[in-house]
This record gives structure tokens, C-alpha cells and sequence, in this order.
């Protein structure tokens, strides 16, 4: 099963990114712009979202986006980890809210996935040197 973890390890593995709490939970910033953030339950995760793009993600999947009432004014959509179709989906989420948060710079020279050892299939970076290996349910 994806879980927050996944969210971190991925997060991390993309250009420049860095981990800072705020709010009491883990955010992750590239060139000091948030573009995911983890609330406290860790069942869902928050990515940057153009509020044009939100209303139709929402629309088509509503057991996997969504907004709470609080964070309706803003360009931010939340994602259920249940929902996901697997490390490839999460990972492409992801991207695409680190892109709208990176400077020209850092886009210029991303490539996306880039395979290395210990990475699962798909390219999506693995846990990592060290972490237990095997199939993952879900």
C-alpha cells in the first residue's frame, strides 16, 4: 500500500527538494516554494493544483482528489493515498507540483524519472540503500 513514506522518498529524490515542518507536519519546498504538504492523519497528501484543473480532477475522480472546505480559495488539491493506482500515479502527481513550484532553471535541465539501484519499476526512485526489499501490497 502507498503511504507517506512513498510521499517522502519521491519528494526527496526530485531536484533540490528539501523537507521543513510547518504547521506540525512535514512540507517539502523546492527553491523555498511549498508544493506538497503532509496533514497529521497521513492519509492523504496536498499538491499545488490550478483551481481551473482542480474542479475537472475532482469531477472525474472524486474517491482520489478532493478539498476541504478551508482550502477552497486555494490552487491546492488534496490527494487519498488509498486511491492510487500505484508509485507511478504518486509520482507523476508529485512532478507535476514540483514543476509548478521550481524555478525555470531546475525545469530546464529536469528529465523526469532517471532509473538508478534500488529503484522500483517504472523508474520510480526505491526506498533506498539498505531498506527491505519485496513486493508491495496493494
Amino acid at each position: 500500500m502507498i503511504d507517506s513514506d512513498d510521499v517522502r522518498r519521491i519528494a526527496l529524490s526530485l531536484p533540490e527538494t528539501v523537507e521543513k515542518e510547518a504547521w506540525s507536519m512535514p512540507t517539502f519546498r523546492v527553491a523555498g516554494k511549498m508544493f506538497i504538504t503532509v496533514p497529521d492523519d497521513e492519509t492523504s497528501f496536498a499538491v499545488r493544483c490550478p483551481r481551473h484543473e482542480r474542479a475537472e480532477l475532482i469531477a472525474a475522480e472524486p474517491e482520489k482528489f478532493w478539498v476541504p472546505p478551508h482550502e477552497a480559495g486555494s490552487a491546492w488539491v488534496r490527494v487519498r493515498l488509498r486511491a492510487l493506482d500505484d508509485l507511478d500515479e504518486l509520482y507523476d502527481i508529485l512532478v507535476d507540483s514540483w514543476k509548478q513550484a521550481a524555478p525555470p532553471r531546475l525545469l530546464e535541465s529536469f528529465t523526469g524519472r532517471e532509473p538508478g539501484p534500488g529503484d522500483a519499476p517504472g523508474g520510480v526512485p526505491g526506498p533506498g540503500p539498505g531498506a527491505p526489499e519485496g513486493p508491495r501490497a496493494g
